[in-house]
């Protein structure tokens, strides 16, 4: 399929013990004898090599000896993109790496785009596009949780579904056009109630997929948690002990955060970006009207707020007001300082999850991690729940064949002209097919395979 061969360094840039140059192609065992000697000093070595196997040696160029490598020899089609694959294990330099490179792409290899390693997989149909995103959701991930859920994909779960879901609408279709085709006998009626069935099946399916978006975004990409209240509430503590470790400077002094701070942790394998802000109050001071208002645009690009209230102060009327504009917001009341005597009375406090703690010694920070899961997840998080998360384009895709497919359902029941419902129909299948890679347009292919590192 490709006539030429590609090379990238497939590790991150930068000193390192190792690195890897990845030459992958029809060429790709000529390029690699043509730049390498092993110790031995024989001729085609890895032309004459076992696949899979690695070699000890060096890399020439010009009878200029640029490093001491190992050299690996995988055959096609056994390989990754289905194609004869050089990988060189070199010194992790930065220098030693470009020079490795530099011998590769001189010796007749072009350098490879980003995602090309994995486009060709795609496209030898050793993946499908679900399996491909899969990898770069692996590289990317963050959390055990996005690496499970990245695993399971690239396993082929969610492909399975797609496929049997594209598989009922495939035969509904053969079935309306055969119709189409010997017009003389129309549908029975048991039979046209079979085909419906098995749409509304299929629809059904969609749904559920559908349903799991949210879910996998939040995987992917985590949740923002914006941690706000008023000046010495007890917010920057707060982020310390959710931390595990101290970010922010912790002082007695009212208004010491002027600005916004954000820093990650996995709470209950989610990856949480919390954000501790300016304590919201009206004030004079320019600076501190800045982190106010920097304060208030984190509120509004949250996906949950902490709201942190002093318990050993009284409920002021500014903060009611507060609690009362939260009212539409996912949000969660922390009452800190529960090492002091209490004096809020959390019956003043309506429609909201209350959680006390104390950022002092730590007291009810678990259960505050368990509330914020909870946000997120009412219940256990299974392997099950991990297997079918669709991503964005998954839901466009998925968003079509359905009202294709509700379309298709109505024309059925009213008897309308089967060409329209062969329309529909071959919209749906055509739609559900994206997602695996059975219908694609090279547009589509760009835009999935730019968003990859050069390695990969």
């Amino acid at each position: 399929m490709f006539e030429d061969t590609i090379t990238a360094i497939a590790t991150p840039l930068g000193e390192g013990g190792i690195a890897i140059i990845r030459i992958s192609g029809e060429n790709a065992v000529t390029i690699g004898d043509s730049i390498f000697q092993s110790r031995s000093g024989s001729k085609n070595h890895l032309a004459n090599a076992k696949s899979h196997t690695i070699h000890y040696g060096y890399i020439h160029l010009n009878k200029k000896r640029l490093d001491e490598v190992m050299v690996s020899v995988m055959r096609a089609p056994a390989t990754f993109t289905r194609e004869d694959i050089i990988e060189i294990n070199c010194h992790g330099g930065i220098q030693a790496t470009k020079s490795v490179l530099d011998a590769a792409l001189k010796s007749g290899a072009r350098l490879a785009v980003p995602g090309e390693f994995t486009k060709r997989a795609f496209l030898h149909g050793r993946i499908d596009l679900t399996q491909a995103e899969a990898v770069s959701d692996l590289i990317n991930a963050r959390t055990s949780m996005a690496l499970s859920a990245a695993n399971e994909q690239l396993e082929g779960k969610l492909s399975q579904r797609i496929n049997h879901l594209r598989d009922d609408t495939m035969h509904v279709l053969a079935h309306v056009e055969a119709h189409i085709d010997f017009p003389d006998e129309d549908i029975k009626p048991d039979t046209m109630d079979g085909l419906i069935q098995r749409l509304e099946k299929a629809k059904s399916l969609i749904e559920k997929l559908m349903a799991t978006a949210n879910d996998g975004q939040l995987i992917r990409r985590g949740i923002r948690v914006a941690i706000i209240g008023k000046p010495n509430a007890g917010k920057s503590s707060l982020l310390n002990q959710l931390l595990g470790h101290d970010r922010a400077i912790v002082s007695n002094v009212a208004g010491t955060t002027r600005d916004t701070i954000s820093e990650e942790a996995q709470i209950r394998g989610i990856l949480v970006v919390f954000i501790d802000t300016a304590g919201l109050q009206e004030t004079d001071d320019q600076v501190e009207q800045e982190g106010v208002k920097r304060s208030l645009d984190s509120l509004n690009q949250a996906d949950l707020v902490l709201y942190v209230l002093d318990s050993s102060e009284p409920l002021t009327a500014d903060s009611e007001s507060s609690l009362a504009d939260l009212s539409d917001r996912k949000h969660i009341v922390v009452l800190n300082k529960s090492d002091l005597p209490a004096v809020l009375d959390p019956k003043k406090i309506q429609d909201s999850e209350i959680v006390s703690v104390s950022s002092i010694n730590g007291e009810g920070i678990e259960s505050l991690k368990d509330a914020i899961q909870k946000s997120v997840w009412d219940g256990e998080i299974t392997s099950e729940m991990l297997e079918v998360m669709v991503n964005s384009r998954h839901q466009d895709a998925l968003d079509r064949a359905k009202t294709s497919l509700e379309a298709s359902i109505y024309q059925l029941q009213s008897g309308t002209e089967l060409d329209l419902v062969s329309v529909d129909l071959r919209i749906s299948t055509n739609a559900i097919g994206e997602i695996v890679g059975k219908t694609t347009t090279e547009n589509l292919l760009d835009s999935i395979f730019s968003t990859f590192c050069i390695g990969k």
